[in-house]
């Protein structure tokens, strides 16, 4: 029976290859070579006026199936091992021509509702997009009460005062400048931009002095009413983490 198609019906020879297991509904894995062959060649024939560099291709994979079609009138030979099928690398060749060509109706699906779709430019006001909802002061502080914070703080003060040598401290001391709250803000603040969270026990005990231990804590508190800090406590009479919000 004599096959008569357009070629711009197919865009190659898988593509032609599809169309005539599909029509004739059989089994990718098990094609009917000799008839599939058949029709194909017939397609061919339909060709000879047409553009022998689209021709060529289609030619490649005639000579294919005749190869495979000589192979599988061969009598077969009887070996223990079982023969490949020689059809098995152009199954797999349709098989992969079939899932792209799948996913190139998907993505033209897309496309074409993607053409449906008017997409606004964002006209938020400048005064809306700048604000910044105020900080929760309570939730910043939740489960966290101020005797924990001077149950820590205490702790530390002591620590502070059994570094002093009792007999070094007679001879008396030397002053020096003591930073200022603003300053010792601006240093946390730094510090708390390169860690995201520290130990709020840790930073004091590393303070040289009792009043640099006060002007810290101080400093904490304030940065935690700007909500550039928050506090946290995972268990009761655990470590304080200090949290930075600082990106």
């Amino acid at each position: 029976m004599e096959l008569k198609v357009k070629l711009e019906t197919f865009e190659g020879p898988l593509d032609l290859l599809l169309h005539l297991l599909e029509k004739n509904k059989v089994n990718i894995y098990d094609i009917p070579i000799v008839e599939i062959t058949n029709q194909y060649m017939d397609y061919v024939h339909e060709m000879e006026r047409q553009d022998l560099n689209v021709m060529s291709e289609f030619m490649v994979m005639a000579a294919t199936l005749l190869e495979i079609k000589a192979k599988m009138l061969l009598p077969k030979k009887e070996e223990a091992e079982e023969q490949e099928d020689p059809r098995a690398e152009l199954v797999q060749q349709l098989l992969e021509y079939k899932l792209y060509k799948s996913i190139s109706y998907a993505l033209k699906d897309r496309q074409v509702d993607a053409e449906k779709v008017m997409y606004k430019v964002p006209t938020i006001p400048k005064e809306v997009s700048a604000y910044e909802p105020p900080v929760d002061i309570e939730g910043l502080l939740d489960g966290l009460t101020l005797q924990k914070l001077n149950k820590v703080f205490a702790s530390i003060m002591k620590r502070q005062s059994d570094k002093i040598d009792p007999i070094r401290s007679k001879f008396g001391k030397i002053e020096k400048e003591e930073v200022s709250l603003e300053e010792k803000m601006i240093v946390l603040e730094q510090y708390a931009a390169s860690h995201k969270q520290f130990s709020f026990r840790a930073l004091l005990e590393r303070q040289t002095s009792r009043v640099q231990v006060i002007v810290t804590f101080l400093a904490i508190l304030e940065l935690m009413k700007t909500g550039k800090i928050e506090v946290s406590q995972i268990q009761a009479f655990g470590d304080i983490q200090i949290i930075s919000n600082i990106a």
